[in-house]
């Protein structure tokens, strides 16, 4: 599986694991990693942020 797929599959599980307070699960992961100086965790996760508001909203980026 290559990244791509990989934050694709992580934004359907934060999706079907956080349902509705999903944005705020991820905000919340994003700042923490935004503390915690973790630069690699911060991309990360606004990769999965993006593929999650492209799954939920339908937007293409």
């Amino acid at each position: 599986m290559d990244v791509d797929h990989e934050r694709w599959a992580e934004a359907l599980l934060v999706e079907r694991q956080h349902g509705p307070r999903a944005p705020a699960f991820i905000a919340e992961r994003v700042a923490a990693l935004v503390l915690a100086g973790d630069l690699l965790g911060v991309t990360r996760w606004q990769a999965i942020a993006e593929r999650y508001d492209q799954l939920t909203h339908g937007t293409e980026q």
